[in-house]
């Protein structure tokens, strides 16, 4: 029996009525927290909500209902992904390229509904995977892919684990379908390729292939690592609701608890929609997720229905697709770059050349089968792109540009650090140096265990590692901690204040706690979101080092290769000494929960933009958090207070269009109870 039911003597329906009163707790502060980003409870307040109810659900499994929190990831892995044939087929949109096609679907529309006035709404295209979400009596029961509009399959396990997704709706009709776009933000499709890099796996080309690769994961834990996201705005076949416009839906669905794009508007003319199509086609590039587009709908359903449909897509919605942003340039060569875990990676110097508001000169080729797969040379002249609107890649090599002088590339067989040969694993496209003493190796690590998302440790950049390995000063990054600032001061540059300044800043590091450290030891596959889930789960690392993988697999967002990774990790001799080390050195292996130290940015949602000179803009938000208030990168509807420093751009001036409170550094020092110095 579970202890928790031995502790608990209550009537069933108490039971239920707990357990009840905790999931509608839960769901109200995932929908502020996912949906509306307006936290009103912390982290760790939330997970211990979320962990009463687990616990009590561990002991009385009978109460188990489909819609708990709990059951996000609660499916098992799949075999294959059934069919579902769709009761109202979700059918295409034509497409428009220019003013003229859109004016031309203005006529056809008019025509429609002669002597008939028309409003039209316009919606951002999200360039993710179409979704049709079955809810009845308020539970989601389903979630089928467009597939081929008629036909899709049921990845309804997988869809849960989207935390913007409700799994239950109050006061839903007895039976909706709910269609939307799940979609990939670029920060997770960047991470993602990330990741693959380091497995020596093809990256994915964007974010929409990414999205639909995780959404046909058999296991429901590797989708719930890719940080997918969901933005609803139709219906399919649907009883009970009353509802006569688009915009009426849109709200509708709000009041629902979906996220709805907030980027939509009305118009009384096709010329109007035209002024918004054009103002977007820069904006969305501001934006955290990719579009390719915007959407026009007739916004009255009654006109909808007259206007009707053809075979293939509606007559009464159009999507303008906005022209992908290539540029032209040379690759004058192509070097080789080493990350921690030893995989070598190459990319393109590039003529430097301008795209998407930068100057690019270089960009990565990822791997030698991506060189081959696209015919890459030295030489080459390539059409290039910004994957994710972030990362220059290749597109396309121009064949036709080629005079014969062009190079094949070829990847090194010995490591170009240490000279040992390199090597490359069956299945996967990463060639990688497996000698664990290679300096490169050695230096990627500490370079990665001192940066600002791992220990922080403010100084020791690459540059100074580079001076550290060359004094055969540290091997590892325990070494670290036993530096001396007589070590220090032997190397070149580094007189005495410079090198206290460094031992200081090692030494505060130790203060940062097991998510920081876990993901500074660069544990394959390991990335900043994990630790931190592995941390708030297990809260020591002793506590790690003896779960099983099928425990630490348990933590929800953590598949079987992450379990894995960490499993190996924590089991491999070299590893358990610096751990040791670090221990010894008094560096801080626990978690360490968030203390609030006041309020006096409670409730506030807050965009840092410019420079600050008091302190780094992480400092800022971790401040801002510890008084009550949380961040986010950039300006949308839910930002109450913006934080300008110098040369603040695009953010202070989209804060001052929307009249939202702007606060200049000194402003915010003095807000916070820091007195400038």
């Amino acid at each position: 029996m579970h202890p928790l039911r031995k502790r608990i003597e209550m009537a069933t329906e108490e039971i239920e009525k707990k357990a009840e009163l905790l999931r509608k707790k839960l769901r109200y502060h995932s929908y502020l927290y996912y949906v509306l980003d307006k936290p009103e409870i912390s982290d760790f307040e939330f997970d211990k909500l979320y962990r009463e109810l687990v616990d009590l659900e561990a002991a009385y499994p009978e109460i188990i209902t489909s819609d708990s929190p709990t059951q996000r990831v609660g499916g098992k892995a799949s075999d294959a992904f059934d069919k579902v044939k769709f009761t109202k087929p979700m059918l295409s949109l034509a497409n428009a390229f220019s003013a003229e096609e859109l004016r031309a679907f203005n006529v056809r529309v008019k025509n429609g509904l002669p002597g008939e006035s028309v409003e039209y709404i316009t919606e951002l295209k999200i360039d993710g995977l179409s979704m049709n979400l079955i809810y009845k009596n308020g539970v989601l029961v389903q979630g089928v892919t467009r597939g081929d509009g008629r036909v899709g399959e049921d990845v309804t396990s997988n869809i849960k684990t989207i935390k913007t997704i409700p799994l239950y709706i109050e006061n839903a009709p007895s039976y909706m379908e709910v269609r939307g776009e799940v979609y990939m933000p670029r920060k997770s499709f960047i991470t993602l390729n990330e990741q693959r890099d380091e497995a020596g796996m093809m990256p994915f080309a964007n974010c929409r292939n990414a999205a639909a690769g995780s959404l046909r994961q058999l296991d429901p834990k590797v989708t719930a690592g890719r940080s997918l996201d969901f933005f609803a705005y139709a219906l399919g076949e649907t009883e009970g609701l009353d509802v006569h416009t688009q915009e009426q839906l849109l709200k509708q669905l709000k009041e629902f608890h979906f996220r709805v794009n907030p980027h939509y508007k009305k118009w009384e003319s096709i010329e109007g929609v035209l002024s918004g199509v054009n103002e977007w086609e820069l904006k969305r590039k501001e934006l955290g997720y990719d579009t390719d587009g915007m959407v026009i709908k007739v916004n009255d359903f009654n006109q909808q229905e007259k206007l009707g449909t053809t075979v293939k897509d509606p007559k009464w919605a159009i999507a303008f697709k906005y022209p992908p942003e290539e540029a032209i340039t040379k690759i004058e060569s192509i070097i080789i770059t080493m990350g921690r875990t030893g995989v070598l990676t190459p990319s393109a110097d590039l003529s430097p050349v301008h795209l998407a508001g930068t100057t690019v000169k270089r960009a990565t080729l990822h791997n030698e089968d991506f060189i081959r797969e696209k015919d890459i040379r030295v030489g080459d002249t390539v059409k290039i792109y910004k994957a994710g609107e972030i990362i220059p890649e290749v597109a396309t090599v121009l064949k036709d540009k080629r005079n014969g002088t062009e190079k094949e590339f070829v990847m090194p067989g010995e490591c170009p650090v240490c000279g040992r040969p390199v090597h490359r694993v069956d299945g996967e496209a990463a060639v990688r140096c497996i000698n664990p003493q290679c300096g490169g190796i050695i230096r990627e690590k500490l370079i990665h265990f001192a940066s600002r998302n791992a220990m922080n440790i403010e100084g020791l950049g690459p540059a100074i590692v580079d001076n550290l390995l060359a004094y055969d000063l540290v091997k590892d990054p325990a070494d670290l901690y036993f530096l001396k600032e007589d070590d220090i001061r032997r190397m070149e540059r580094m007189g005495e204040k410079s090198a206290k300044k460094l031992v200081l800043s090692i030494q505060n590091s130790k203060e940062r706690g097991l998510a920081k450290l876990l993901f500074g030891l660069g544990i394959r596959f390991l990335g900043e979101k994990g630790a931190e889930l592995i941390a708030s789960r297990f809260q020591s690392l002793e506590n790690i080092s003896e779960a099983s993988v099928e425990k630490i697999q348990q933590t929800e967002g953590i598949g079987k290769v992450i379990a894995q990774s960490l499993y190996s990790y924590f089991r491999d001799e070299q590893n358990l000494i610096i751990l040791e080390k670090l221990k010894e050195a008094g560096v801080i292996t626990k978690n360490l929960e968030e203390e609030k130290q006041g309020d006096a940015f409670l409730g506030e949602i807050v965009v840092l933009t410019g420079k600050l000179n008091f302190m780094g803009r992480r400092e800022a938000s971790d401040l801002i958090k510890k008084l009550g208030g949380t961040t986010q990168s950039s300006v949308t509807n839910s930002t109450t207070l913006v934080i300008a420093g110098e040369d603040a751009g695009s953010k202070l001036k989209k804060a001052e269009e929307r009249g939202i409170t702007v606060l200049s550094e000194t402003e915010f020092l003095t807000r916070a109870g820091i007195e400038e110095k």
